[in-house]
């Protein structure tokens, strides 16, 4: 069955993955993005997640065209790495505002068609910092880990209504932003990853595949790690 998805930040990196793996499911897939030009193939529509009524735009937008979503994938984030002391409240609230908030703004509205449907999927995707925290990250790291609590507050709600939400965690995934560091970087990122290399985005994507089929309709409130082993026991 063809079903009406989102994925936020879905023009590259991880989020583009996603909304390929969902498309070559046969499902329809809208992306939000906010800047350049977007892949084709999805319904493209520019929203930026900070913005209240872009957000309500973009739904309007994609219940016209494809109709109300049932599967939403929470993926639109920012970093601006800094150490504590250097670390300014814009540059903290700024990172919470989009990771966290924006998360709270698409969540929320998807689940007006999907409690009127009775029936949804949600994945919100975090990261293993969330979970094992991160020096010059602890901007990034609180709105990751806040999306934990977030998720589960939202499937102990909607379980009742056939409503799934779950979070999956990617340790690090060779994408644009990872390819960008240095080699002795990436060797010492790789050194703390027990199975010794970086995720392919396609590796995440599968995950959040699996979390929005029926083969996971018992799972809720789960956070799923997708990181080779970097985070294990937290």
């Amino acid at each position: 069955m063809s079903r009406s998805v989102l994925v936020t930040g879905g023009n590259r990196g991880i989020g583009l993955a996603i909304a390929r793996a969902l498309a070559d499911a046969g499902d329809q897939v809208a992306i939000t993005y906010r800047s350049g030009e977007p892949p084709a193939g999805f319904l493209a529509v520019k929203c930026d997640i900070t913005d209240p009524e872009q957000v309500e735009q973009a739904y309007k937008e994609i219940e016209e065209k494809q109709g109300p979503v049932e599967v939403l994938v929470a993926n639109a984030g920012v970093t601006r790495d800094q150490l504590l002391l250097r670390m300014s409240e814009e540059d903290f609230s700024s990172v919470l505002e989009t990771n966290l908030t924006g998360t709270f703004r698409v969540v929320k509205r998807a689940t007006k068609g999907m409690l009127r449907a009775r029936k949804g999927r949600i994945v919100l995707i975090s990261s293993v910092v969330g979970l094992l925290g991160s020096a010059g990250q602890a901007n990034y790291a609180a709105s990751k880990a806040g999306l934990v609590g977030f998720a589960r507050s939202v499937a102990r709600e909607l379980g009742s209504r056939n409503i799934t939400c779950n979070v999956l965690a990617p340790g690090f995934v060779d994408t644009d932003m990872t390819r960008a560091l240095t080699d002795e970087q990436r060797g010492k990122i790789v050194g703390q990853v027990p199975l010794g290399r970086y995720a392919q985005p396609e590796e995440v994507a599968a995950s959040v595949r699996f979390l929005v089929s029926d083969d996971a309709a018992y799972i809720t409130g789960a956070v799923i790690p997708v990181d080779g082993g970097l985070g294990m026991g937290h």
